[in-house]
């Protein structure tokens, strides 16, 4: 049976009252209004393809918040000389037949949310966070508590010193795996000195765990380490990757020794980048070349968390926990109240408060860059291991 666009209205509630706000902005035209509605419309109707349905004929979560991303996304925007009597389908064909104003731009936040026994809290909403941008509170315009699939990339250190804890790190490439969500996009990057991807060329994303295995597996450890490069071939690759939400997972046990690129080069793009970074750090007490300030650093700027276990055989439960800090997560939306496109870095803190958990605390990025220009690319080429 057939889902008509009213019952799609009703089932997607939050969505329709957004609606009337974008509609009751001050300063937009009666044309304007009617184009909003229009392209409303138009996304409800392609919902109604049996794609988005599950077997109870109702929209399945993830078609759900395609719509409200969208709604969002049309809330940030002018628009000008349109044509009402276009579809939206004749104006993706046609994308000189009318322009686009950027006014402003969504900000989109992943929160992790623990109590004072550093728990995850889950059952929380919106009225528990509030969204601070250059201490100035901003209205939430989406919140949503799913666990939604994330493109994922694993970097894992083969240096040759990292040869007797091989094996732990295998486990707990797989452990993190095992404890994802199913429909997650992975892929591996192998480093030393030179950086290789896992998975074959012809296979840039894997949900299979023999693939994962083979690719975590595809080289022995010897050489030294080039992280930076690592870490920049990583950020390139998750461009690739489908989901909204993208992670890299670090895995090292020394600091920078061999890459070409510095670290404030790729500080600055992975801020830029909306990528998630969890490092783990397995250092040796005799090891000169390690720099837990710099695992912190990625982690800390990007909204992640930075691991330090005593041995290599930790790095399972460690992986297990950072699967389930991404999928509990927040997404938290909001335009900002103020929004000027100079390239300028916005801090960002998000508080949270309920008084059925007592202390809380919420983890995200500490702020982003106003979008005026592409950031800059790390720009090398990166080959890939080939295995049977």
């Amino acid at each position: 049976m057939r889902k008509s666009v009213a019952s799609i209205f009703s089932e997607v509630g939050n969505s329709s009252r957004l609606l009337g706000s974008i509609r009751g902005r001050a300063g937009m035209t009666k044309m304007e209004k009617r184009a909003v509605s229009k392209i409303y419309r138009n996304l409800c109707s392609a919902l109604i393809s049996s794609a988005c349905l599950r077997p109870d004929n109702r929209l399945s979560a993830s078609c759900k918040r395609a719509l409200l991303y969208l709604l969002i996304l049309v809330s940030s925007i002018a628009i000008s000389d349109v044509a009402l009597s276009q579809d939206v389908s004749s104006a993706q064909n046609e994308p000189r037949a009318y322009t686009l104003r950027v006014n402003t731009s969504l900000v989109i936040l992943s929160a992790t949310v623990i109590d004072h026994h550093n728990a995850l809290v889950s059952g929380l909403n919106e009225r528990d966070f509030q969204v601070y941008e250059d201490q100035v509170l901003q209205p939430i315009k989406h919140f949503s508590h799913e666990d939604i699939p994330v493109t994922v990339g694993l970097v894992i250190d083969n240096s040759g010193s990292m040869g007797p804890k091989r094996n732990d790190v295998i486990a707990a490439g797989l452990s993190f795996a095992n404890s994802s969500n199913p429909q997650d996009q992975m892929f591996v990057v192998n480093f030393n000195e030179h950086v290789t991807f896992g998975l074959p060329a012809n296979i840039p994303f894997t949900d299979q765990r023999d693939q994962l295995q083979r690719a975590l597996s595809a080289i022995n450890t010897t050489g030294e380490t080039a992280l930076y490069d690592a870490i920049a071939a990583a950020l390139d690759h998750l461009k690739q990757g489908k989901s909204d939400k993208k992670v890299l997972v670090v895995i090292s046990d020394g600091g920078d020794n061999a890459s070409k690129h510095g670290f404030a080069q790729i500080s600055e793009i992975a801020k830029a980048s909306n990528v998630i970074i969890y490092t783990i750090g397995i250092f040796d007490e005799q090891d000169k070349d390690q720099n837990p300030g710099v695992l912190k650093r990625f982690a800390k700027e990007t909204g992640g968390e930075a691991f330090f276990p005593k041995s290599s055989n930790e790095t399972s439960s460690i992986c297990e926990r950072i699967a389930q800090d991404i999928r509990n997560q927040y997404t938290i939306a909001y335009v900002p109240a103020l929004s000027k496109l100079d390239g300028g870095y916005r801090s960002v803190e998000v508080k949270v408060s309920s008084p059925r958990y007592g202390r809380l605390s919420a983890r995200t990025r500490p702020g982003y860059f106003v979008p005026s220009a592409l950031p800059p690319q790390a720009g090398q080429t990166v080959s890939h291991d080939s295995y049977n």
